[in-house]
This record gives C-alpha cells, sequence and structure tokens, in this order.
C-alpha cells in the first residue's frame, strides 16, 4: 500500500512539472501583455498591441489605413523587417503568435521615435540573432555590441539600408527600433512596478480583439512640444492636461480606423477641468450642428446636469487658487450693476457650450442657453453695445470663471445672442460673418462628408474633440515645425488623406468611455499593400 501512494505521488509531482513547463513555455500573448507594457520606457505617449498572424497582415493588405497614420516609407520599413526578422524561418518559431507592441516616443529630432517591443518563448537563445550571419541571403548583417549595462544587437537591414537595433530585456522580452537613442532609453530603463504607465486590457478583451491602443494623456504635452512650434497651441490642450490612461480596442472599418475603450482618470493626481465633466451623464449632442462649414476643430462639452457642473467649477477655482479673484470680479459686477452674474448665468445655462476655431483662424465660444430673450439683458447691463445686437463686455475674465479653462482665451469678447444661443468673438466682425453663417444655414452638418464621418461618431458624449484635416492645414502650416508640416502637406498617403478626426469621451463611472474616429476622405484610394 505504501509503495502504491509513493508511485502515486510521484506520478503526480511528474505531472505538475511537465504542466508548469508545457504552461511556462506557452507563453499566451494575453497573459504576458501586462509584463510587456511594464518594460516600454514610460515617456510612451501611445502603444499599438497587435497580434503577429498572417490574419492581421491580410484585413489591412491594400489597404492604405495604416500607412497614411504611420507613413507610407515608415510601414514599409518595418513590413522589411517583418518579413527578415520575426517570420524568417530561423526565428519565426519563437515569435509565432506573440503580441506586438509598437510605441511612440518624442525625440530630441525631427521625426517621432518607434520602439518595438516583442515577447519570444522561454526557450530562445540569443545567439539565434548571431546565426542569422551563417544563413545565406538572410538579408542581414547582425553586430552584438557589448556594455555594462547590457548587449545590443545592430541589425544591418540590407534591402533598405538601416541599422535596427535590438535589446533584452527580462523574461525574454525584446525591445527594437531604427533609433539608436531610444534604444539606448530602453536599456537603461528600470521599471516601478507599482506604478501603471499604461492600463493593459483584461486577458479575455484582449484575447478577442484585432488590435489595441493605449494612451498616456500625461506624456502629451511632451510629444507636442516636439511637434508644434508653439507650445501654448490650443489644439488637444484640454487632453494634454488631463491625468489619464486609455485602453482602447480597434473596431475594423475599410474606410475607417475606429477605436472604443475606456479613459481611466488617475484620482490621486491634480484634477483637470476635465474632470468636472466625469460627473455627468452622456448627452445627446446638438450644438455642432450649428457650426460653420469652414470649421477647422474643435471642442464640444455637455452637462446633464448644469448646476452641478457650475458647483464643480466653483470647487476647482477654489483647488486652483483664484476663487478670491473671482469673487472679487463678480462682486465688482454686482456693485457696479446690480446684477448677480454668476446665479443668473448659472440659472439659464443649458446642456452645451463649445470653442469652434475656423479655417480663417476666428475663434466662436456657442454656448447653449434656455432662454436667449432672458439672458440678453443680463448681457446688455455688463456689456457696451456697439449695436442693437452686438455688445463687447465691460470685465475681463468673464466666460473663463463661468465656463472654465477652455474659454480663457475670451477676454473681453464681443457677444450677441442668436435664438436661445450666446456666441462670443474677439472681434465685432467675426460675430457679423457667424450671423450670415447661422442665417444663411451654411453649416457643416449640410455637407455630405461630416454627415459620412458624423454617423461612425457616438451620439452622446460629454467631452468631443473634432478636426477637419482640410480646414485645419493653414493653421497648421502656421504651427508645426516645418519637419512634420512638410510631411503633413507631402506624404501620399498621410494624415492629408483623412477627412476628419474625433475623440469623444462619455461619462462612466466617474470615468471615461472613449470613442477615436478617424475616417479617410476617399474610400477609393489605395496604398502599397503590405504582403
Amino acid at each position: 500500500m505504501k509503495r502504491l501512494i509513493v508511485i502515486t505521488l510521484i506520478l503526480l509531482a511528474a505531472a505538475i512539472a511537465i504542466t508548469v513547463v508545457y504552461f511556462k513555455n506557452l507563453s499566451p500573448p494575453g497573459v504576458r501583455t501586462g509584463q510587456v507594457m511594464h518594460t516600454i520606457p514610460d515617456n510612451a505617449t501611445a502603444v499599438f498591441e497587435f497580434n503577429s498572424e498572417k490574419g492581421f497582415y491580410d484585413i489591412f493588405k491594400g489597404n492604405q489605413l495604416l500607412s497614411a497614420v504611420i507613413g507610407k516609407d515608415k510601414l514599409a520599413d518595418l513590413d522589411t523587417l517583418r518579413k527578415l526578422l520575426i517570420t524568417s524561418p530561423q526565428l519565426e518559431r519563437f515569435f509565432d503568435g506573440q503580441n506586438v507592441f509598437i510605441s511612440a516616443h518624442p525625440s530630441n529630432g525631427n521625426d517621432i521615435n518607434l520602439l518595438i517591443t516583442i515577447p519570444t518563448t522561454n526557450d530562445f537563445k540569443t545567439d539565434a540573432f548571431t546565426n542569422l550571419n551563417t544563413q545565406p541571403n538572410s538579408g542581414l548583417s547582425v553586430t552584438p555590441i557589448h556594455n555594462t549595462v547590457g548587449t545590443t544587437y545592430d541589425v544591418l537591414v540590407k534591402a533598405i539600408n538601416k541599422h535596427f537595433y535590438i535589446t533584452q530585456k527580462e523574461n525574454n522580452i525584446f525591445a527594437g527600433s531604427f533609433s539608436k537613442e531610444l534604444i539606448d532609453q530602453s536599456l537603461l530603463y528600470k521599471d516601478d512596478k507599482n506604478r501603471n504607465i499604461f492600463i493593459p486590457l483584461p486577458e479575455q478583451q484582449n484575447a478577442n480583439s484585432l488590435a489595441n491602443l493605449y494612451i498616456n494623456y500625461n506624456q502629451l504635452t511632451p510629444l507636442f512640444d516636439q511637434i508644434f512650434k508653439n507650445k501654448n497651441t490650443d489644439i488637444f490642450k484640454s487632453f494634454k492636461l488631463l491625468p489619464a490612461l486609455a485602453a482602447l480596442t480597434l473596431n475594423f472599418k475599410n474606410d475607417a480606423l475606429m477605436f472604443s475603450g475606456f479613459t481611466s482618470i488617475q484620482h490621486n493626481h491634480t484634477a483637470s477641468y476635465l474632470n468636472l465633466f466625469a460627473d455627468q451623464q452622456p448627452v445627446v449632442n446638438h450644438l455642432k450642428d450649428i457650426f460653420p462649414s469652414t470649421t477647422a476643430y474643435t471642442i464640444n462639452f455637455a452637462v446633464s446636469d448644469p448646476a452641478k457642473f457650475s458647483a464643480g467649477l466653483s470647487q476647482w477655482h477654489i483647488k486652483a487658487g483664484i476663487s478670491n479673484e473671482k469673487d472679487q470680479l463678480f462682486s465688482k459686477i454686482k456693485a457696479e450693476t446690480g446684477i448677480f452674474l454668476k446665479p443668473e448665468f448659472e440659472h439659464l445655462l443649458s446642456n452645451e457650450f463649445a470653442v469652434v476655431t475656423t479655417r480663417y483662424q476666428e475663434k466662436y465660444a456657442i454656448v447653449s442657453v434656455k432662454d436667449g430673450s432672458k439672458l440678453r439683458p443680463i448681457m446688455m447691463n455688463i456689456s457696451t453695445m456697439i449695436s442693437d445686437n452686438i455688445g463687447q463686455f465691460n470685465y475681463d475674465k468673464v466666460p473663463f470663471y463661468l465656463l472654465g479653462d477652455a474659454f480663457s482665451i475670451f477676454r473681453k469678447p464681443y457677444f450677441m445672442i442668436i435664438d436661445n444661443y450666446l456666441v462670443l468673438a474677439a472681434t465685432s466682425s467675426e460675430l457679423t460673418s457667424y450671423s450670415d453663417t447661422y442665417y444663411n444655414r451654411k453649416f457643416i452638418s449640410k455637407t455630405d462628408q461630416y454627415n459620412q464621418f458624423d454617423n461612425l461618431q457616438a451620439e452622446r458624449s460629454n467631452v468631443a474633440f473634432f478636426i477637419n484635416f482640410k480646414n485645419s492645414q493653414s493653421i497648421l502650416k502656421r504651427d508645426l515645425k516645418d519637419a512634420f508640416y512638410d510631411a503633413f502637406e507631402n506624404s501620399d498617403p498621410g494624415w492629408k488623406s483623412f477627412y476628419a478626426a474625433s475623440y469623444q469621451f462619455s461619462a462612466s463611472d466617474k470615468n471615461f468611455y472613449t470613442n477615436l474616429c478617424m475616417r479617410l476622405n476617399n474610400t477609393d484610394s489605395t496604398a502599397t499593400p503590405i504582403k
């Protein structure tokens, strides 16, 4: 009996050992996502994750979406690298079925550096790289570079005459880039395991998705500082200040890149203006219907409870240390006009307000109100009227204190009220122009291209950013650094190949459900296929 028990225990131990080794070597991609992402340097702005299998490349074969975003030449280089390294006969079995992570990092030059991070099976040996030198017609020449912090493999890709650098991280995870600067950063990078730079998707969701996009909003500022001449550009300004991480999944469409998922606010960080909208409920967006046909970009806000928003904004002013200045301003207005401006405006505030920039660099604030006829005498009392319909505020920073940070550009604006909309602008001529737009229905919502794009957007949101690339071109020419504008103007396909992009936040459990959409101008366009 004892002998039988001993034999049984030995067999059980052997079975457990075999099972552990088996699952350890399997290294399923979903399980390793967190491990891989912790090796990516923390200055990454975004990470694109997909499974390196033939099906993924077949889906995008002959499609210009990825080449328009990444750039045709850069995508061709990555595809050459994939064929010669990841799917080469000598290495394919080590990378087969693994997820690939492509992260974007700011650099000191005129390009955004890409880092490719990929795990291998646990039986991978690094001499597999140097063994490629012995393979005829490999198209690669591999030179190991040893130093005190590790080994870098300098891979000359002969077909494109470029050097690709590879370094090994922990757990048989490898990072590679055409940028030696970025590989050196990766080699030196030590991750803080308790700090989340990105939040991986749940394992089951990851396994069922075609591709994923992770965004670290905290790193948008250094990326934008690299791209734009002016660090104070208002494009995406509110998003850059949001302390949050996003995990989005790709919803495939032939003529559009569409991602959806969650943006998780880091509540232990300093709250931004956009945090105020996480406490609302999603609202059907109507204000976009009256944006001018010349609209370049907009940011649209929607609140289900205007009173709650106003109370939250007051608390935000207190935390920002500017509530005394605000109280002094409204006390002065009360003393000079008899108007209790803040409560009276808040009582009339409706569900939506937006800032619109046109291709002519006009800027409008459009605010939906409950009753324009009741708001008119209030606005007239705090303004100097230059006509029956247009006046200029007599007080500085009123829109900022009433509506928040996004309206700080309207210091002492001109105003007019059309139906139940308060419209602000820097000059009276801009208001005259918008009046013509409004009464003659010259809205972007009246164009076919916009409506085709709008059909892809979520109907409800709390914060929505929209950019029309054609209408924004003159502004981008002014604001982008020369190298980046040159790429925008001359790359074909490129970002100019897209009609528009939108980014929408819908409040959900004090965070945001998020939709990202970019639609091509011409669904019949083709690009060099991925073979």
